[in-house]
């Protein structure tokens, strides 16, 4: 079944096929973290996104080369480390190290390279002399290059790929102050930038002068050396189209005279309680904010796959809770089967059980579907149902109860749910639930119901099962 996939390039939805001859190895390279501060829950949803399409890709068949970079200089990691009169390295080296950390607490697949823009330097002043010998990029006499986007143009080139721009038009969201720079048109933007005296120590050598490189190249130059001049998937937020992706492909194919990148996927905005996140509204949340409310990594990734790509979320607590109690239900189906499913059983073909191969058959045309991630859900929560059924029924045999494992383990290999974290029981809880289960013996059931309670109020639920009782943490 084919993967199709809505490309920003075409405005449509296409089939995805990669470059490579042999149709199985693909080149996918996702917009990374700047790492001046943690990554806030809108930047989680990119990068939650981007592990699905990795996912949804491997799921596929497709042998998968993703690329994710780490801005590691610019203008407010500049700021931030002269603030506080560390070096850039020291400074950024621990948010990166507090951004990998996060991406494997919500169970993202770690890229295969997390190339940093200072380890690129050379290459991306080779790109910017590519640009200047095509003619498509000047100097100033402050030792600045800048990128002529009427040059570009009116060598035959189309800005504007990803979206109607108007050249004539201020660059909003460009990351240069612009009266601090002289450029021949407002909407040229900084392949490098000369040295000025708020940069400090933070500056390297090159044929144009001392500076460092814009923003836009630092991608370009990553994902080509990664890549190749052109490969298949590119990814980020749809607030990366302009200026910066339009500037990538700009710069890219005008450095290498080929085409960039096939496809280009954005995932759309984030609200958080129906608003745009601002510290002032107290909608701001890190995953870090998120998990010291007592959420883990697992809800908040459950949350965030629960909407299309496309489509602007509303990222609420009361959406995390909701996501907590969908776990819960999914995991007391998955604890049903692991208790029915026998090491012993026979490999038998998952046709044997029916409701097993209508989750692979639906979750696989959904995710074939432009990653239609509600209709996924909406096919696990079925077989959920199906499979409760079968257990209520004693239907449910050793053999049957693994094949369904199998097929749910099919399918998390792209939703990346993961086992439910097995919580360690505190030796006092412990105690309070085996003093209950004697109450219960001596049928003194008021003690009983007495120290339930006390074990509820201190956050953990007592189930009487046929196996003994069973703790769990209650939600906060």
């Amino acid at each position: 079944m084919a993967l199709n996939l809505f490309n920003t390039l075409t405005r449509t939805i296409q089939p995805f096929e990669p470059i490579e001859k042999d149709g199985k190895n693909v080149g996918l390279y996702c917009c990374g973290p700047t790492v001046y501060d943690y990554a806030h829950i809108g930047n989680w949803r990119t990068f939650v996104f981007a592990d699905l399409v990795r996912r949804a890709l491997q799921f596929q068949g497709f042998t998968v080369r993703h690329v994710m970079n780490i801005t590691d200089v610019e203008d407010k990691i500049i700021q931030r480390a002269q603030e506080r009169q560390v070096s850039l390295e020291s400074f950024t080296r621990s948010y990166e190290q507090a951004f990998l950390e996060d991406l494997q607490c919500l169970n993202c697949l770690k890229p295969h390279q997390t190339p940093r823009a200072t380890d690129h330097i050379a290459e991306i002043i080779g790109m910017i002399q590519q640009l200047i010998q095509r003619g498509f990029a000047y100097r100033t006499p402050d030792g600045s290059v800048w990128f002529s986007i009427h040059k570009y143009a009116a060598a035959g080139h189309q800005y504007g790929r990803l979206l109607p721009i108007q050249l004539d038009e201020l660059r909003v969201g460009e990351r240069v102050a612009t009266d601090e720079y002289a450029k021949e048109a407002a909407s040229d933007f900084a392949l490098w930038k000369a040295r000025v005296t708020s940069d400090g120590p933070i500056f390297w050598p090159s044929p144009f002068g001392e500076g460092r490189p814009g923003w836009h190249i630092e991608c370009s130059a990553m994902s080509v050396k990664a890549l190749g001049t052109t490969f298949d998937l590119h990814l980020g937020g749809e607030d990366l189209k302009f200026p910066h992706h339009e500037d990538e492909i700009a710069q890219s194919e005008g450095a290498t005279g080929r085409p960039f990148a096939r496809f280009w996927l954005h995932g759309a905005h984030l609200l958080v309680e129906g608003k745009k996140m601002s510290k002032s509204l107290g909608n701001f949340f890190t995953l870090r904010d998120l998990l010291a409310r007592g959420f883990s990594g697992r809800e908040v990734r459950c949350l965030l796959l629960t909407a299309h790509y496309r489509e602007t979320f509303n990222f609420t607590l009361d959406g995390l809770h909701a996501a907590r109690s969908s776990l819960s239900r999914l995991d007391e189906c998955l604890d049903k089967l692991k208790a029915a499913a026998s090491p012993q059983a026979p490999a038998i073909s998952s046709t044997t059980h029916a409701a097993s191969v209508e989750l692979l058959k639906t979750f696989e045309e959904a995710i074939c579907d432009d990653l239609n991630i509600s209709a996924a859900w909406a096919a696990v929560f079925q077989w959920v149902s199906a499979i409760n059924r079968q257990a209520a029924t004693a239907e449910l045999n050793p053999a049957e109860a693994s094949v369904a494992l199998a097929a749910w383990q099919r399918v998390d290999s792209v939703l990346g749910m993961g086992s439910r974290p097995t919580a360690s029981v505190p030796p006092e809880i412990m105690a309070l639930a085996q003093e209950r289960t004697e109450a219960k013996k001596n049928r003194d059931f008021k003690r009983a119901d007495a120290l339930r309670a006390q074990l509820k109020a201190l956050g953990w639920v007592i189930e009487d099962t046929s196996d003994g009782i069973k703790l769990k943490k209650s939600e906060p």
